[in-house]
């Protein structure tokens, strides 16, 4: 799969008004494979589960079937994160909700003191921002869990329920209901006195500290301040690992920062030798469609994009529509694809009375909450014959002009996309 990222933006990356879309093509080839992109531990997995009753995830439906509608990946996992993942399913396993070691954990945070009788620690994920954002974020605190040998828990909110399937044998990762925070973990805010960040300001905790508190909350997100982003040094790494529950708010890709924490540099380099494949893996081991999404991705796919030689999809996100005008937006996307040789151009002097039923060179998915880029690029090859001779389709699953993070339908919408 070749991927291009194009930032179509006249303001630096930070900026609020920041335009982009990005695009991927993906070669007509079908994978002999049910395996994800680390293939040898989901292959692995797989034999030894089908020999058990079916779980939930076991019963997942695309992770044995994704790998039939991509081409297999050109990143290959190193043997070593092959030998460490399964070490944290077995940690999972032990540790997850409901187990023992689980509810005698819990018996710490009614306590408020540390039994290091116990040896499993947590790190509890908390939802905010849109879906994008959450699937980054999660990615981030997985990898966290990963090196500090935690188990990630997910306080799955109703608009995240029933867009993916457990990732994990034998135990959830959602965050038990019955949870002992599990109200104050909503209204968790940065002014919350019991963050990490706060209480360092406040000189209540220290690297020094011997009386640790048996839980801490950490305000990971874009508005995070100074004390907040101390998280991030190595010295205090070294109280963070004694407390056993970490219940983290994060909307944002923090994974990066973690290559700069020193403890960890040594792990990292063995896990992923390639730091610009971190995501590429950890995201495809994670996350996938449930089959209520599944199902609608194969019928979608089937309908509107099979029949097509290649096909490419074009993300257009507009922030601000004022500092980043339709024609703006619409003649970069057209500079760059047509540039790159990904859509071909078209000859404006002549017309066609209607696109081919027969024969599709390339169809085009364009994700954007505004219908008119869709509107314009399908119109264009629709009326106009390409320069090529190659017939392009142009589709878009919805448009519905808002983000609607918290809406499960639009969610589930996302899925498509």
């Amino acid at each position: 799969m070749s991927t291009l990222d194009a930032d179509l933006t006249r303001r630096p990356s930070r900026s609020p008004t920041m335009t982009t879309f990005s695009t991927e093509v993906f070669d007509n080839e079908v994978v002999p494979s049910s395996l994800g992109s680390i293939a040898p531990i989901l292959g692995v997995a797989t034999e030894i589960e089908s020999e058990r009753p079916r779980s939930k995830e076991e019963s997942c439906i695309s992770k044995k079937q994704s790998a039939l509608y991509r081409k297999s990946s050109l990143h290959k996992p190193s043997s070593y994160p092959i030998s460490k993942l399964p070490n944290y399913e077995e940690l999972h396993k032990r540790c997850g909700p409901h187990s023992e070691s689980y509810k005698r954990s819990i018996q710490q945070l009614v306590s408020s003191e540390i039994d290091n009788s116990i040896d499993c620690k947590y790190v509890v994920w908390v939802a905010f921002c849109g879906l994008g954002n959450r699937i980054l974020s999660i990615t981030s605190a997985f990898l966290y869990a990963l090196l500090t040998n935690r188990v990630l828990l997910i306080n799955q909110e109703h608009n995240m329920a029933g867009l993916f399937c457990e990732p994990f044998p034998d135990k959830s990762w959602i965050l038990p209901e019955d949870f002992l925070f599990k109200r104050e973990i909503s209204s968790f805010e940065q002014n919350y006195n019991h963050t990490y960040g706060n209480m360092l300001k406040s000189n209540i905790i220290n690297a020094s500290t011997e009386l640790l508190p048996s839980y801490l909350f950490l305000y990971l997100s874009h508005d995070y301040d100074h004390h907040d982003k101390l998280f991030f040094c190595d010295q205090e790494q070294a109280p963070l690992s004694k407390i056993p529950w970490l219940i983290m708010q994060s909307n944002v890709y923090f994974l990066p920062s973690l290559f700069l924490i020193p403890s960890f540099e040594q792990e990292l380099n063995k896990l992923f030798p390639d730091k610009e494949t971190v995501f590429h893996h950890l995201g495809r081991y994670l996350f996938h469609p449930s089959n209520q999404v599944w199902r609608l991705i194969i019928k979608y796919y089937q309908d509107y994009l099979a029949k097509a030689e290649k096909r490419i999809g074009i993300q257009i996100r507009v922030f601000d529509v004022e500092t980043s005008p339709f024609e703006y937006v619409m003649d970069q996307i057209l500079a760059c694809t047509q540039k790159e040789k990904l859509l071909p151009k078209v000859d404006t002097e002549k017309t066609i009375a209607g696109r081919s039923k027969t024969r599709t060179n390339k169809a085009v998915l364009i994700t954007s909450l505004f219908p008119g880029y869709f509107e314009k690029l399908k119109n264009m090859y629709e009326e106009h014959p390409t320069k090529t001779g190659e017939v392009v389709a142009v589709y878009q699953p919805s448009q519905e002009e808002e983000q609607q993070s918290y809406n499960n339908s639009h969610n589930i919408q996302l899925g498509l996309k």
